[in-house]
């Protein structure tokens, strides 16, 4: 990503779409952010991010208090809204 992303407007975002506590979702966003970061990229500088293990990975951190429906819901949001943005998609 390029373009700078307001993580206060990302919070709140997620936070009235989901209804989740905003500090919950900081530390989700925390360790989604430490987890993509710690990921390899290809040879074209892309980085493929399993969703489950992306998950499994949050759960697995001491500090999450939310079940795994909830983090889900968390990174579907964030999608959304860096897409909304245009600033993310999918790749087949």
């Amino acid at each position: 990503m390029s373009e700078q992303v307001n993580q206060q407007e990302l919070v709140q975002y997620i936070a009235d779409a989901s209804k989740l506590d905003p500090n919950h979702i900081t530390i989700v966003l925390k360790h989604e952010e430490t987890y993509i970061n710690k990921a390899n990229a290809n040879a074209k500088g892309e980085v493929d991010i399993d969703s489950d293990d992306l998950v499994d990975y949050v759960m697995s951190r001491p500090d999450v208090k939310l079940n795994e429906l909830q983090v889900e819901t968390i990174l579907d949001l964030e999608m959304d809204y860096l897409m909304e943005q245009g600033l993310a998609g999918y790749v087949d």
